[in-house]
């Protein structure tokens, strides 16, 4: 690996790492010299407690490995420099092994020391052997990894130390990091059309425009593995799928928890594949299928809280299930009979009957449409059109062939157009805004128009792109409603228009109106629906511009439903994990238990050293995480 990305690999997790304070007060000890201050540490930390409370949250450091060479990094020197300021001031690091935390026993010597503890190094070495390295970053040599820990799993925990008193003891914690936005709008295309963005990690942000998904649970009889077409074709009729064929299915299945999990697993494996071939008997067109399987701990322990066996909640797995086995399950029959089900998620595909005419077919019958006034042929043609330039087998200029008056009467195509050129490319936002600001003329009273343009501005705002008076901005979200447009939409648009506020009074500095902003946003967002993206949106808008504390609020409850997606539930735990008294709570097992069944391999992989993927292992001091870890994780 090159220098180059080295430093980008850096980069980013010093971007997305967190620095957490854990500070004992013991007793003097005489660990190099380095003195542990009790009672007195504000009076004898003063200047360091000072320094780090006016360190601009951009200010990132952390510990670099470079084979068996520490490093301190920092992406600023002015700080660096009021860091480290008098002759002793210092830093030291903490070598610490993952071995230490047993399954059996956790082996921390030093209550304040956790590893091993490497010579500090202090203020004329600090900043006399402080180097660039590439842009924005300088870096010194604090030590080496010692000879007998070379190969373990290894994390570097950062002593800060003030006239020589261990001031400040930091550990390095790992939040994975998402791309966030705007929560979703919407366009009206035939009908208020979104473009669900999936969520992805921050270097991927491929975005899938779909046209609908749908998601609704089949519950299962006990022991029945198969589905038939008699089954399956009274979900199908309901959904009235005569307009959409279905393009893929994702399916969960879920047993109930007695049993052994292997039989489990595969019974539901089963059920899953029997709904997917009946639901496959009703199209020609083939459905691309994802399958999972697990057993559902999630409702078992939420559904035996306040119930007679609600003792089970802290037993081991293996023991809960031994007691059903020796009889209890007969008893728990009318919980468990709920457990059994398949959560599915459709995503579906609009039929088009002109999918086998070719482009300039399209468009001459399209044109001959619009002369004849069949408008709603016309609409049809159009999304033909559309799912053509969703396939590049034509490109966004093949519109400008349309003959289309401009007429009142044709509003709804040229809207149509304008909005879909939008959710294709965002770069044409503001050719669509203009495009929208000119048909809003023609049809001053048209609601769909007025959305669409409103949310475009909002979009060009966020991105600076489009100069705003806010005050008109806020009359005309508000004017929506006197155009029929739902008071849920209107809420949305106004978090949005908050959040934009908050972002800008942030890098005002202006604290107390960035509040104000939040506070609304945290008050509203419970007035309309939230995709999932919605919601890891705005859990990261509150962890970074308010507090953590909303955050964990907003995802609570999603995260002990069996259908929550798994990057959302992972984050939650991300944010909860450091958290003793909230890990200790009863819910969260359940919470836990949902992830392990969702990715049991990501699960155990939290807990794994940052170098190595994970959130950091040092959570295994957690006397509850530890019996998690090693109840699922360690064979």
């Amino acid at each position: 690996m090159n220098k180059k990305s080295q430093l980008n690999k850096y980069y980013i997790l010093l971007i997305i790492s967190f620095a957490i304070f854990n500070f004992s007060v013991l007793s003097a000890q005489d660990k190099f010299g380095i003195i542990f201050p009790g009672n007195d540490r504000d009076q004898k930390c003063q200047e360091c407690i000072q320094v780090f409370n006016q360190k601009p949250k951009e200010v990132q450091f952390s510990i670099v490995r470079d084979q068996n060479r520490l490093y301190f990094q920092v992406n600023d020197k002015a700080w660096f420099q009021k860091l480290f300021k008098n002759a002793q001031d210092g830093l030291a690091i903490d070598v610490v092994s993952k071995e230490i935390y047993g399954c059996d026993e956790i082996i921390i010597g030093n209550p304040q020391i956790k590893g091993e503890l490497l010579r500090p190094v202090f203020t004329p070495k600090l900043r006399g052997s402080l180097k660039p390295y590439g842009e924005n970053l300088f870096r010194v040599h604090v030590g080496n990894v010692p000879e007998a820990l070379v190969s373990k799993e290894l994390e570097f925990n950062i002593l800060f130390l003030n006239n020589n008193n261990l001031c400040r003891y930091y550990w390095i914690y790992h939040l994975e990091s998402y791309p966030w936005d705007l929560l979703d709008m919407g366009l009206y295309l035939d009908s208020l059309t979104y473009n669900p963005k999936e969520i992805k990690t921050i270097s991927d942000t491929e975005v899938v425009i779909r046209n609908k998904t749908l998601k609704f649970k089949i519950p299962f009889e006990k022991n029945k593995a198969a589905y038939s077409q008699g089954d399956i074709k009274p979900i199908y009729d309901s959904l009235r799928l005569t307009n959409y064929d279905i393009k893929a299915i994702k399916i969960k299945a879920y047993s109930s928890v007695e049993g052994s999990l292997e039989r489990n697993v595969k019974l539901q494996e089963s059920r899953a594949n029997s709904i997917v071939l009946a639901l496959q008997s009703f199209q020609k067109a083939t459905i691309k299928t994802e399958v999972s399987s697990s057993e559902n701990w999630v409702e078992f322990l939420n559904d035996i809280k306040g119930s007679n066996h609600e003792n089970l909640i802290e037993l081991s797995k293996s023991k809960i299930k031994e007691q059903l086995n020796d009889g209890l399950a007969v008893e728990l029959e009318p919980i468990l009979k709920n457990h059994r089900k398949a959560v599915l998620e459709l995503e579906l595909e609009r039929k088009d009957k002109y999918e086998n005419m070719s482009p300039d077919e399209l468009m001459s019958k399209f044109n001959a449409t619009i002369k004849s006034e069949a408008i709603s042929d016309a609409l049809e043609i159009q999304n033909s059109i559309f799912e053509k330039l969703k396939n590049k087998v034509v490109n966004p200029d093949f519109l400008g062939k349309m003959e289309v008056p401009k007429q009142s009467k044709f509003v709804k195509i040229f809207n149509k157009n304008s909005a879909f050129r939008s959710v294709l490319d965002v770069r044409q936002s503001l050719i669509v805004y203009n495009e929208l600001l000119e048909l809003e003329k023609l049809a001053p009273k048209d609601g769909e128009v007025k959305y669409n343009k409103t949310a475009i501005m909002i979009k060009l705002w966020r991105h600076k792109a489009l100069p705003v008076d806010e005050a008109k901005l806020k009359g005309e979200i508000a004017a929506l409603k006197s155009y029929k447009i739902d008071a849920a939409l209107i809420d949305r648009m106004m978090v949005n228009f908050h959040i934009i506020k908050a972002e800008s009074f942030m890098r005002e500095r202006d604290y107390e109106n960035k509040d104000k902003s939040v506070a609304f946003i945290n008050s509203h967002y419970k007035n309309f629906p939230l995709s999932d993206y919605d919601y890891l949106s705005l859990a990261q808008f509150f962890s970074y511009y308010a507090n953590s504390t909303m955050s964990v609020k907003l995802l609570e409850n999603k995260a002990k439903s069996i259908d929550i997606n798994e990057d959302l539930l992972f984050y939650y735990l991300n944010l909860t994990l450091i958290d003793n008294e909230l890990t200790e709570d009863s819910n969260y097992r359940t919470i836990m238990l949902n992830a392990i069944n969702m990715n049991k391999e990501r699960y155990c992989k939290l807990f794994n050293s940052i170098d190595k993927g994970g959130v950091t292992f040092q959570l295994l001091q957690n006397d509850y995480l530890n019996d998690a870890y090693c109840e699922n994780c360690v064979n």
